[in-house]
């Protein structure tokens, strides 16, 4: 095992860039480093330069869609010129050039059914392309048991089989920072009680009903603070813009830092997610309650999955119900030191070792 050749593609890496997804790739990435494989990561550049020899980031146009075509167009020159023993996509997309390559035994992660669930987009193409992923792939690796049973409804007819459901893990950093949390505050110049959300601003995840929410109960509290980190998706641009105008009080900080994240999520007092419908995993939440920080999240399946007990859950599309539990949380110490206190046993499983280990047991069935 140890001198195959493997090769990660993801559309991007952490910590180029903040999502879930990209946050996997890297992990994967630094695990197998770490085990000492021999490992190449091929991902685009779009914020930064990760200057790392075994990372190979592509240059792409930086117009809407284009950048896709010009993506899969390198990441096939580069599969053509070079041999790997195991070639792994993080997405569907990413999976794409893969298939054009002419390379017939790969794995794929999927994250979730987003083009499903949802109404981002009017053409179908990336539905089309998740059940031409998922035909071509010789494994399928999902990131929730939820995720992996939506297979039987949105493409019933794949083999059941060859899916394996790896969790997602967090990352040792995230952790309470009580002191650089503190200057936090001071350099933001906001005091408690505060609200997070970070994430994409994007339809489904909700971010208006946690703006809703807020605007509901802010007048109860003294100095309640809603902070919101994270960057609009296209569709979301113009009612992003309209919010930072119309709401003054409310701190939109965009994107921030994957470095800076676990200084935000101790700085707050609660954590908000709150989706509507496609999540595949979870992976803020975890990493808020690790920092200390107590969530109320919507009810959906996924979320309950990774979860469990550890988090208040309120149904979504909900805002005067999600503003009630962000009041009760406010006003009860004791339930927020509760909720943070008996997740820290719970939290342990997430961890990306215990994910690397899972990958290479898959990793040998698939040589086998």
């Amino acid at each position: 095992m140890k001198n195959l050749k493997i090769c990660l593609i993801s559309l991007a890496v952490s910590p180029d860039t903040a999502d879930g997804e990209a946050k996997v790739a890297k992990a994967h990435f630094d695990y197998l480093k770490k085990k000492r494989y021999n490992v190449k990561l091929i991902t685009g550049k779009w914020n930064r330069d990760l200057k790392k020899s075994d990372i190979v980031q592509f240059d792409l146009i930086g117009k809407r869609f284009l950048w896709i075509f010009h993506f899969t167009y390198k990441v096939i020159q580069y599969l053509r010129t070079h041999r790997f023993d195991i070639i792994h996509a993080n997405s569907p997309k990413a999976a794409f050039p893969i298939i054009l390559s002419g390379t017939k035994e790969f794995i794929t992660t999927i994250h979730d059914f987003t083009p499903f669930e949802t109404k981002l987009t009017l053409i179908p193409l990336e539905k089309y392309l998740i059940k031409l992923v998922s035909k071509k792939s010789r494994y399928i690796l999902t990131v929730s048991n939820y995720i992996k049973r939506r297979f039987k409804i949105f493409i019933p007819n794949i083999r059941f089989d060859k899916i394996y459901n790896i969790y997602n893990g967090i990352e040792e950093k995230y952790k309470p920072y009580p002191k650089e949390a503190q200057d936090l505050k001071n350099r933001l110049n906001i005091h408690s009680p505060i609200l997070l959300y970070v994430g994409r601003i994007a339809s489904y995840k909700g971010v208006d009903h946690i703006i809703e929410a807020y605007n509901l109960i802010k007048k109860d509290f003294d100095n309640l603070n809603l902070v919101i980190g994270g960057t609009p998706d296209f569709q979301m641009q113009k009612k992003y813009n309209k919010w930072k105008e119309d709401y003054k009080d409310i701190h939109f900080l965009g994107y921030i830092p994957e470095e800076k994240m676990p200084l935000y999520y101790s700085m707050a007092d609660i954590f908000l997610t709150y989706s509507n419908s496609s999540e595949g995993f979870g992976l803020t939440p975890l990493e808020a309650i690790a920092c200390g920080t107590p969530v109320i999240c919507s009810s959906i399946d996924v979320f309950r999955e990774i979860l469990e007990e550890n988090a208040i859950f309120v149904p979504p599309n909900n805002p005067q119900r999600l503003s009630e539990e962000i009041s009760r949380l406010i006003k009860d110490e004791k339930l927020r030191s509760e909720l943070v206190n008996k997740a820290q046993e719970f939290i342990k499983r997430y961890s990306w070792d215990a994910v690397g280990k899972r990958l290479e047991e898959i990793y040998k069935k698939f040589l086998n």
